[in-house]
């Protein structure tokens, strides 16, 4: 695991977007994790949170001119 993941683990922790415990999804099942990407709601997450998108491209190599992301979450 990369320090990258690591630290967006941590963030993810910190913002109390991810969360373990036990947890039931929509589908019935349960799970030892729920991931509320929903709480990343304030400047500084966002601006931490598209840090780590570029991150994570740059270091794909994947070559592009554009950048979309539809909006799932209302």
């Amino acid at each position: 695991m990369t320090d990258t993941t690591q630290d967006f683990i941590r963030f993810a922790i910190d913002k109390q977007v991810l969360r373990f415990g036990e947890f039931k999804t929509k589908a019935g099942r349960l799970s030892p994790y729920f991931f509320n990407a929903g709480l990343f709601n304030d400047g500084e997450s966002l601006m931490k949170l598209g840090e780590f998108y570029a991150a994570a491209i740059l270091k794909s190599g994947i070559q592009f001119d554009m950048l979309f992301g539809p909006a799932y979450k209302g």
